[in-house]
């Protein structure tokens, strides 16, 4: 591959994920407002956030065969067809009052974040082993955008509708995803070849290596922590008094968070190893905890969010980078799936729980709950970084 098409890719997959996180940001922005007002039960008002995670987890495996069988731009393809069909879907429920309508957009959300999760390893493809990092990170870097561009989709949109909150934000989210499969009709990536497609070792070999094992923890900790204290976070604000304006700003921060390091976390994995980043997201997520049994001011939700988003892209970002190091290429496609697929599983559960844990303990509960599965996860880190310093001195 050329390095005019690389970076040609790389640039396209970087607007892509700009353009297609928006579906995030707006999912998270909303879902667990619009499903306190229309759910049956108060307990059920983070259903559709839920939801929008078991979709992640629940197509990651089909969309991992799609990219074997018939290469990665055609997965990238039924994934924005399924943005739009989210925007489209969500609207009509809001403007009829279907809960369960609305659980089902978020469910075609969800598929739709499994194929750009897949952004950052196509990135990777086009790379040496060594600049893998870098080319991950900067695609993971077009989140900065999608986390101005959701929360503000959010605030300019919906009130359009005025007999409908949130309606137009729907419609305007679907439109955003059209445009970004506009752009990714452009990315050139190779074909799979016959031996991506059936060779490499058994699944379950490559599972039992303590280096997959302890990169899948920590990046499901990451990534399921920062689900479960950020589903929660906006209808925290709400109960607390604030407004959807505060609470619409405080999820830009967390996504500007999540994404502005990526600037700088590839270059910090090549410099001092992606376990040792991975350590250090993991106790900004702690941080965020702490920062938020502080207090329920304002304030207090936007700075543990802001750190919830940055120890999300150091754990998340340096878990990715751990696995990159479990595959030979032909393998690739398979490891990486049931990566992301035990990640979203993980964090389909949390999910499931963090709406009744506020509903019926309040957000306090809901922060210290988070440190159990980080402690955890700290540990089994730290006991991998003992047993590998000894070998690095030797070397």
């Amino acid at each position: 591959m050329s390095t005019r098409t690389f970076n040609g890719n790389v640039a396209r997959l970087t607007i892509a994920q700009a353009l297609a996180g928006a579906n995030s940001a707006v999912v998270y922005a909303t879902a667990a407002v619009i499903g306190h007002g229309l759910a049956p039960d108060p307990a059920l008002a983070t259903l559709p956030v839920s939801i929008f995670v078991v979709g992640m987890a629940a197509c990651i495996p089909p969309v991992g065969m799609i990219a074997r069988r018939f290469g990665r731009p055609a997965a990238f393809l039924t994934g924005t067809a399924c943005g739009v069909l989210v925007g489209l879907l969500c609207a009509l429920a809001v403007v009829i009052g279907s809960f369960w309508l609305f659980c089902l957009g978020t469910l075609f959300g969800g598929a739709y974040a499994a194929v750009v999760l897949s952004f950052r390893f196509a990135a990777a493809d086009c790379v040496a082993p060594k600049q893998r990092p870098l080319a991950l990170s900067i695609v993971m870097g077009g989140g900065v955008a999608a986390g101005i561009l959701g929360p503000q989709l959010v605030t300019a949109t919906m009130r359009l509708w005025p007999e409908h909150l949130f309606a137009a934000t729907f419609l305007a989210q679907a439109t955003v995803a059209a445009a970004s499969a506009v752009v990714l009709l452009g990315v050139r990536l190779p074909k799979p070849t016959a031996q991506e497609t059936t060779g490499g070792r058994p699944l379950p070999l490559i599972a039992r290596q303590p280096q997959f094992i302890v990169a899948v923890l920590c990046g499901a900790v990451s990534y399921a922590l920062m689900n479960f204290l950020m589903t929660a976070a906006p209808l925290a604000m709400r109960m607390c008094g604030h407004s959807q304006e505060n609470s619409n700003l405080g999820i830009q921060w967390h996504l500007i968070a999540m994404y502005g390091p990526s600037f700088l976390t590839g270059r910090l994995i090549t410099c001092f190893g992606a376990p040792r980043v991975v350590f250090t997201g993991l106790l900004l997520i702690g941080l965020a905890a702490l920062a938020g049994l502080r207090g329920i001011a304002v304030a207090d939700f936007w700075l543990m969010l802001v750190l919830l988003g940055v120890g999300w892209n150091f754990g998340f970002v340096g878990a990715s980078a751990m696995i990159l190091e479990c595959h030979a290429p032909e393998e690739k496609a398979r490891v990486q799936s049931l990566n992301d697929f035990i990640v979203f599983g993980t964090m389909a559960v949390g999910s499931f729980s963090s709406g009744e844990l506020l509903t019926l303990y309040g957000w306090k509960a809901v922060l210290t709950v988070s440190l159990v599965p980080l402690f955890l996860a700290l540990v089994v880190l730290a006991i991998r970084l003992g047993r590998s310093a000894p070998v690095a001195a030797a070397a």
